[in-house]
C-alpha cells in the first residue's frame, strides 16, 4: 500500500515508516495542487502534521499551532475530496475532552480551554473530508526515539524523577507499536469515526512515575511543583498539569488487541 504523510519528520510518523515503507512526505508548505500530484497512486494518507504542543506558549505560538494543524488540514482535504485516495487518517489529541472525567469515544462534552478547542477545530477540518475517514485521538505516545518519554528519562535515570504537584492528574498513554498496529488495523478493517488512541489503563501521575522508577530501578524522590512548570510553559503548562482519563473503546468494540495494554509492560519493552 502506497501513503502519503504530513508531518512527516516526526516521531509517531517515524515509526509508522517502518510499517509503511512505501510512503510520500506532504511538505508544510506545499499547495493545493503540489499536494494532488503528490497524492496519484496514493492509496492511504496519514495526517500528523502540527507544531509541537509542549512548549512555552505565548499568543505568537498559539496561531502557530493552530495554522499547522488547521491550515495544513484544510489544504490536505481539499486535495484528498480531488483525487482517488480511498482512506484518510487524522491525528487529535485526548486534549479534546474536559479534566477530571473518565471519557471514551461516545463523550459529547469537550474541553473549554485552548487545547480543547483547538482538537474540535482540527477535527472539523478533517470531517470535510469526503473519503473514508478515521480521525484517532493520541494519548501521549510512549516510545524509545523520541517523544515524552525522551524528556522524561533524563531526569529519571539520575534518580531526580519525581511526581508533578500531587500526582492526582491522569495521563493517558499509548505504545507506540500500538499506535502503528492501530493504523494497520484501522485500514485493515476500513474503520470510519472518531477513535481514542490510548492504552486500556490510563493512570495517575503518581502511579506512572513509580513504575517508571521501579523499571529504570532509579528512586523517584523529588516532586516537581506545578508552580515551576507553569513558570517552564505558561500556558502550556496544561499539556502536562491537565488531567485526561480517556478510554479506547471503539477500537476494544472493533476487536482491536493491545500488545502492551499495562505500562510496565510497555516500559519494559522500551527500555530494554
Amino acid at each position: 500500500m502506497k501513503v502519503a504523510m504530513s508531518g512527516a519528520s516526526g516521531f509517531v510518523a517515524n515509526a509508522l515508516k517502518q510499517k509503511f515503507p512505501n510512503y510520500v512526505v506532504i511538505e508544510r508548505g506545499d499547495d493545493v495542487e503540489a499536494i494532488k500530484r503528490k497524492l496519484v497512486g496514493v492509496q492511504a494518507v496519514f495526517n500528523l502534521a502540527g507544531a509541537p504542543i509542549v512548549a512555552k506558549w505565548d499568543e505568537a505560538y498559539k496561531k502557530v499551532l493552530y495554522s499547522s494543524r488547521i491550515d495544513t488540514t484544510k489544504k490536505l482535504v481539499e486535495a484528498i475530496n480531488q483525487s482517488e485516495v480511498e482512506h484518510f487518517i487524522s491525528t487529535s489529541a485526548v486534549g479534546i475532552y474536559p479534566n477530571n472525567v473518565p471519557c471514551d469515544e461516545e463523550t459529547q462534552k469537550f474541553g473549554e480551554d485552548f487545547l480543547g478547542k483547538l482538537a474540535l477545530a482540527w477535527e472539523s477540518e478533517a470531517l470535510k473530508c469526503t473519503k473514508r475517514t478515521t480521525i484517532l485521538r493520541f494519548g501521549v505516545v510512549l516510545g524509545r526515539d523520541g517523544g515524552a518519554l525522551e524528556k522524561m528519562l533524563p531526569a529519571f535515570k539520575i534518580g531526580l524523577g519525581g511526581i508533578i504537584g500531587d500526582g492526582k492528574m491522569v495521563t493517558s498513554w499509548i505504545d507506540i507499536d500500538d499506535l502503528v498496529s492501530i493504523y494497520a488495523f484501522v485500514l485493515d478493517h476500513k474503520c470510519e469515526g472518531i477513535f481514542n488512541a490510548t492504552a486500556p489503563q490510563p493512570l495517575s501521575n503518581y502511579t506512572f512515575t513509580k513504575i517508571l522508577g521501579k523499571v529504570l530501578h532509579r528512586p523517584t524522590f523529588f516532586p516537581v511543583p506545578s508552580f515551576i512548570i507553569k513558570m517552564l510553559f505558561g500556558e502550556g503548562s496544561t499539556v502536562l498539569l491537565d488531567s485526561k482519563e480517556a478510554y479506547p473503546k471503539a477500537l476494544l468494540g472493533k476487536g482491536f488487541v493491545f500488545a502492551y495494554p499495562d505500562l510496565e509492560s510497555s516500559l519494559q519493552k522500551i527500555l530494554a
